[in-house]
């Protein structure tokens, strides 16, 4: 395998869903923020810069959670043939790789104020210590939710300049998503995390996961109804909000069957429809 296929396969560029999970808190933020009476141009601006510091950002941590985790994905059935871990790239070059992808990204940071670019670079130590959290607690996914939807305080600051309770209550919302699908996507893996000793949410309730996901996905909706009270929108909003109120308790937890990775996968991979419809439903009220 060449050293390009080698680079495609380290930052998962085949498989979207994780910076798209990672772009679409940003572009709920963004959207939360902006003037659509005002000139477009620097929202789809912001978007771009947004989407690629997303993939920027994920591509990198992708190669340092691979390289932290290199003796434990050489154990894992799904993991065992990841470029690291199979020993196809080495320590150096990935970390060299590493280096590039966080220059890339702090060039679109550049572009930002300076205070969204002081609390960007305020959640780097734990963006590149959360691959360590699953040897210490059950609970990585909430160290994965507070990191993952960061952005979506950016969303709003970048406009903004500030903070306010609004992004706040969006972004509390987004941790819960977060901490429901990583214990979805966790499922694929338990058997083998279990037997060498990693732990995570999927594990600490593997007897009770869908009544898990439910109390999360409960207080996702219900933090994303609040931002929406707190930021006046239309009644329309809350009638929008039956959609991904439907699609997360009737589709995506009754398609989950953790004894079956491929609808785990299929479960995961559907929240990239969550995050599309969120974002149209901001959209939409906020062109009224």
């Amino acid at each position: 395998m060449n050293q390009l296929n080698l680079f495609i396969e380290l930052i998962r560029l085949k498989k979207p869903i994780g910076f798209m999970l990672l772009f679409w808190p940003c572009a709920w933020g963004l959207t939360l923020a902006y003037d659509f009476s005002s000139n477009l141009n620097n929202y789809f601006f912001y978007l771009i810069l947004f989407f690629l510091g997303s993939v920027f950002m994920r591509s990198a941590g992708c190669i340092v959670n691979d390289i932290l985790d290199k003796e434990f994905d050489a154990k894992v059935f799904r993991t065992k043939s990841r470029p690291i871990a199979s020993g196809n790239v080495p320590i150096k070059l990935a970390i060299f790789y590493a280096l590039i992808l966080c220059f890339f990204a702090l060039l679109v940071l550049l572009n930002f104020n300076f205070f969204t670019i002081i609390l960007a670079l305020g959640s780097m130590p734990l963006a590149f210590t959360y691959p360590l959290m699953k040897r210490f607690t059950y609970w990585p996914q909430l160290f994965l939710g507070i990191t993952f939807n960061y952005g979506l305080v950016l969303g709003w600051t970048a406009i903004k300049g500030d903070i306010d309770l609004v992004p706040i209550l969006f972004y509390l919302g987004a941790i819960f998503w977060t901490l429901g699908y990583d214990t979805i996507y966790g499922y694929q893996d338990i058997k083998d995390d279990e037997i060498i000793g990693l732990k995570s949410t999927s594990i600490k309730f593997k007897g009770k996961a869908k009544k898990f996901l439910f109390i999360c996905y409960f207080f996702l909706i219900s933090f994303i109804m609040l931002g929406g009270y707190k930021m006046k929108f239309h009644f329309s909003y809350y009638l929008l909000c039956i959609i991904p109120f439907v699609h997360l308790f009737f589709y995506q937890i009754k398609i989950f069957n953790l004894n079956d990775p491929k609808s785990c996968l299929k479960a995961f991979k559907s929240n990239n429809f969550f995050g599309l419809i969120i974002f149209l439903n901001i959209l939409i009220v906020k062109n009224l």
